[in-house]
């Protein structure tokens, strides 16, 4: 008998403050990114997907629940209490 184990990924959490954060935002926030600009040239060549698909715009908003991807790695977005 063979068993396969997979490794279900975990969501890093990305805690904001406020009721949404744009996806720049959020990625400067993540410590992604050390600027705005550079945020936004990688969201622009496709680099990022949100809700499973590639998201090209820099300004699209991310409310608590939302998660986003980047280099292989998810990040969920919540509320800070």
């Amino acid at each position: 008998m063979k068993v396969t184990v997979t490794k279900k990924e975990v969501p890093e959490v990305v805690f904001i403050g406020t009721d949404y954060i744009k996806l720049q935002d959020a990625m400067k926030l993540a410590n992604l990114v050390l600027s705005g600009g550079e945020a936004k040239a990688l969201i622009q060549e496709g680099q990022v997907e949100v809700a499973g698909e590639v998201c090209t715009m820099r300004g699209k908003k991310l409310y608590p629940g939302d998660a986003f991807r980047f280099q292989g790695k998810t990040y969920r977005i919540e509320k800070q209490v």
